[in-house]
């Protein structure tokens, strides 16, 4: 029961000794506070200017040594502008044939709304195809940062102009360029809304308190302004490529990370300021403590996200570097700003809650979960494993291998829809051709070799002169479309020609994407083959390059910094071990669920790369505060009574990290992105897995099974009573180590 705050004043006596100059203790932390209070002030208007820094152009994720990357810097010479190819395709709305007059006032909408684009965009004329139930326009628009502006607004006026017996879409890479903006749009409000709003209904829950919810709140959104800051500064200078959704991870990794810091740091805090009557001295004894654990885990984050570097996707690369700003600005205001704020607030802090002194290793819920630990410690760990197991072994179901272009944005998709009405009535690849690129004497033999392979529907070759900027390449060479006039000279750049293969299949479909390779290995060295569809085929490779190569790095990164964090081999295996088990099995449940629940098309290989780092990394931050606190308590009482006494004191709080890390990234679900709400799943089950079932009975009952030789090749612990197995389950964190820890 707790006891009256008066009394609990009486209880903590001041600590004798040189008491800190008030300078020290008043205007320092005053200092802090408002020097994170100017940088946020500075960074918080960064909000809404990231749309100045960021990319969401998929050829700029590419390294240049890729082949579609080659032909994207390459297509300039063939073109006077640099333009995104949009499709507009018309149909009635009761499925019928167009008339003559239908087709003239299509035309007539299409040509005002082309107009009135910002640049030099262009159209060709409407072409009906040939059962005459729909038409398309070729659309060159300009490419720049509004080119989801010039789309939206080239759909709101085409619709309005012919609204009623018509049906209008915009498709194309432009088409769904301008879905992928709009999807991403609600990244600055809603998301954080979302994130906020989940981070204070827990933080209330878990605290119960008027004012500590808000400092730890306040603590977060400082950290994520400061380091949006920093993060968009580098992004204007060239240094990182910030995309839509790193944008995302980075508020959504910043805010859960900074938040699980404070909590970490608050429980010390509270912990001590029971103890003293001295805010001063809670507070440098609570920062001793925390230091470690909350830098190990921070160190453990950044390394992780820093072996994205040697991805060969510039998406990856720079997540790497982004987020780990993310990361470093958490670690300080929850070591900074935080400490500052409750130095200057007290006990005031965590009312109307009592400062009760801690109860040891037997009270309390997690008190009771380790002494089912002691008395069952081997039936839980190989009972949990065996769980753990058959979840991992539907981690084979998981499909990332790709998913096409129109399944990114979940929902309604214009450019989607008008990408099926096209495989209805014209060939699936218009307006996405391939691009081949190839010297100027083989074009002949390169178109023969394109034009013959069955999956694809046309073949022409780019001349300024045409009409329509292209021309007809045949056997023969190149045809004009007007007969008996000459043929127009295919434009030639850097004594090349670029030639356009149409497929008969949509190019973000398996079908295009078969097509194109096997164009590659026909043409060999004689060509390069670029476009959507290559463009396509060369992300996906780069990013199951990167996932076979990070994910060893980064189990040999983490598990040498768990090396020298514990002192131990065991230990940090131990911990490894656990860690990559959780995440098999979070891969199997979500394979379960995307495929059979939620019926997901696949995943980008990426899904499960970005999975493992954060589910690794972060999984690996709670055993550290777990096992930190461990090793900290076994020296004063062994390894088997350390580990009881650091589960009942570490177990309420990595449990609330753990609820609020998983909320902050199942607010990423809101955004009707595939690649997102994917992630959202899989990290936010994974968390939860990790706090709730592995950190609280597979890593304490592991521990208590091997605690003879879980510090090797240390002594830590031992002579203690860590080494001989009790078998009185009483006898673990009894009244005699609740007295010493009390003391």
């Amino acid at each position: 029961m707790a006891s009256h705050p008066h009394s609990e004043k009486q209880a903590r006596p001041n600590t004798p000794g040189h008491r800190p100059s008030r300078w020290l203790t008043t205007f320092v932390p005053i200092l802090i506070v408002v020097a994170w209070f100017v940088a946020a002030g500075i960074g918080g208007p960064y909000f809404g200017k990231v749309d100045e820094v960021s990319s969401n152009d998929q050829t700029s994720y590419l390294p240049a040594s890729a082949e579609s990357t080659q032909v994207q810097k390459r297509l300039g010479g063939f073109t006077d502008s640099d333009t995104v190819p949009a499709v507009v395709v018309v149909t009635r709305a009761d499925g019928t044939v167009l008339d003559k007059g239908l087709l003239a006032r299509a035309g007539s909408a299409l040509e005002q709304a082309v107009g009135q684009i910002p640049g030099e965009a262009s159209a060709s004329p409407l072409v009906a195809s040939q059962d005459g139930k729909a038409a398309e326009a070729f659309l060159e628009i300009p490419q720049g940062d509004d080119i989801g502006a010039a789309v939206d607004a080239l759909r709101s006026q085409l619709r309005n102009d012919l609204s009623g017996e018509l049906t209008v879409h915009v498709t194309g890479p432009a088409g769904f360029t301008a879905d992928l903006l709009e999807a991403f749009s609600g990244i600055d409000g809603i998301l954080l809304i979302a994130a906020l709003g989940a981070v204070l209904v827990i933080l209330v829950l878990v605290y119960r308190s008027v004012l500590l919810p808000a400092l730890v709140l306040v603590t977060s959104v400082f950290a994520l302004c400061v380091a949006l800051l920093s993060v968009w500064w580098l992004a204007k200078a060239g240094v990182l490529l910030l995309t839509g959704q790193t944008q995302g991870i980075l508020f959504i990794l910043v805010i859960g990370a900074a938040t699980d810091y404070s909590l970490l740091y608050t429980a010390r805090y509270r912990e001590e300021l029971a103890r003293t009557a001295s805010r001063w001295r809670a507070t440098t004894v609570a920062l001793r403590q925390s230091l470690e654990p909350i830098a190990a885990a921070a160190g453990t984050v950044i390394a992780g996200l820093l072996c994205l570097l040697a991805s060969d996707l510039n998406s990856n690369s720079s997540l790497g570097p982004v987020a780990a700003i993310g990361i470093v600005f958490a670690f300080l205001a929850a070591l900074t700003l935080l400490p500052s704020l409750l130095l200057i607030a007290g006990p005031a802090a965590f009312w109307p809650r009592h400062l009760d002194a801690p109860q040891g290793s037997s009270a309390g819920l997690y008190g009771r979960v380790g002494q089912l630990v002691a008395r069952r410690a081997r039936p839980i760990w190989i009972g949990v494993v065996i769980v753990l197991v058959a979840a991992a072994a539907c981690a084979t179901q998981f499909r990332a291998s790709g998913v096409p272009q129109s399944a990114l944005v979940l929902g309604s998709s214009d450019a989607r829809a008008g990408q099926q009405v096209l495989s209805e009535h014209f060939e699936g690849g218009d307006g996405s051709p391939a691009f081949i690129i190839t010297p100027a004497a083989t074009m002949v033999e390169v178109g023969t070799i394109v034009r013959e392979h069955p999956g694809v529907a046309a073949v022409t070759v780019t001349a300024a002169e045409a009409p329509t900027g292209s021309a007809k390449l045949t056997a023969q060479g190149v045809e004009s479309a007007i007969p008996g006039s000459p043929a127009p000279e295919p434009t030639i750049s850097d004594g090349s020609v670029l030639i356009q293969a149409t497929l008969d299949q949509p190019a973000d479909s398996a079908a295009a994407e078969q097509t194109v390779r096997q164009l590659r290995t026909a043409l060999g060295s004689k060509a390069l083959v670029g476009g959507v569809t290559a463009t396509d085929i060369d992300t996906n490779d780069a990013a199951i390059h990167d996932r076979n190569l990070i994910i060893p790095l980064i189990l040999v990164v983490v598990t040498l910094i768990l090396m020298a964090l514990l002192r131990s081999i065991v230990a940090a295996v131990l911990l490894l071990s656990t860690t990559v088990l959780s995440f098999f099995a979070t891969m199997g449940v979500s394979a379960l669920v995307f495929n059979h629940v939620l019926h997901f098309p696949g995943s980008d290989p990426t899904v499960p790369l970005y999975g493992f780092v954060f589910l690794v990394a972060l999984g690996v931050d709670y055993n550290i505060f777990l096992m930190s606190r461990v090793r900290e308590e076994s020296g004063q009482s062994g390894t088997r009574e350390g580990i009881l006494a650091g589960l009942a004191s570490t177990g309420a709080v990595i449990t609330s990290a753990g609820i609020v890390l998983a909320a902050t990234f199942a607010a990423l679900a809101i955004l009707p992105i595939l690649f997102l709400a994917q992630l959202a799943f899989i990290v936010a089950f994974g968390v939860l897995l990790d706090t709730i079932v592995v950190r609280t009975l597979l890593v304490p009952a592991l521990s208590y099974e091997l605690a003879g030789v879980l510090w090797w090749p240390s002594h830590h612990g031992r002579g203690l009573g860590g080494g001989a197995r009790r078998t009185d389950a009483s006898a673990p964190g009894g009244p005699a180590l609740s007295a010493r820890r009390a003391s």
